[in-house]
């Protein structure tokens, strides 16, 4: 029921990721970033405790895939679930579940990971790993531009409803966190217009939390 990517900036370091989904709220539980460790996507019959838990093991230095491994050798139904990682040298990994739901796919490349379930396609997570790496800008406007090509491409087979964007920096938190909860609209255009209104505002966020004495004024 999800589409997602997963990605590091080999130019920033910033970790991202993107989704959307016919099903309610799905940023809160399919998407996971840590800054200095990784980016991981959990989703299909979504068990959200695998994303800290993936996290957790990048920090301690383990790869992608030794991650990725420790995951399905020791979680319980791993058959149901979908998951996409990448790690601190933009090494990546995914793992789809033998009771994966609908038509599901996943494509790798160096510092990026797409995947989706229920699809319309099964080039989906392919197109969006190919307008990821064509994109320009940020990362998340290329993250955007990845997750327009997977509903270009045909998206879910069930129509859209939510909708999320996480980058994190150098900051414990996430300097990016939008999401669309629910929308009978389109979730990516809205998605994508709270981007644009974010981007040139959050790094005077992250200064107002560090340097509030040198931060632009409200």
């Amino acid at each position: 029921m999800t589409l997602s990517l997963v990605a590091r900036c080999e130019r920033t370091g910033q970790f991202g990721a993107v989704v959307a989904s016919s099903s309610m709220a799905v940023a809160a539980r399919c998407i996971h970033v840590r800054a200095g460790a990784g980016a991981v996507a959990t989703q299909n019959v979504t068990d959200p405790r695998l994303g800290p838990r993936a996290l957790g093991l990048l920090e301690r230095g383990h790869g992608a895939q030794r991650t990725l491994d420790e995951l399905v050798r020791t979680s319980r139904a791993i058959e149901w679930r979908q998951l996409a990682i990448v790690d601190a040298q933009g090494r990546a990994a995914a793992f789809t579940g033998e009771r994966a739901l609908g038509l599901h796919a996943a494509a790798t490349a160096d510092n990026a990971v797409a995947a989706g379930n229920l699809l319309a396609d099964r080039m989906v997570p392919r197109r969006m790993l190919e307008a990821f790496f064509d994109a320009a800008g940020e990362l998340g406007d290329r993250l955007m531009a990845a997750l327009t090509a997977g509903l270009d491409a045909g998206g879910e087979t069930r129509p859209l409803h939510a909708s999320g964007l996480l980058v994190a920096d150098r900051m414990s938190w996430p300097v990016t966190d939008l999401r669309v909860d629910w929308t009978d609209g389109d979730p990516v255009a809205e998605l994508r217009r709270l981007w644009r209104r974010w981007r040139p505002q959050y790094r005077d966020y992250v200064m107002r939390a560090l340097e509030p004495e040198s931060a632009p004024g409200f």
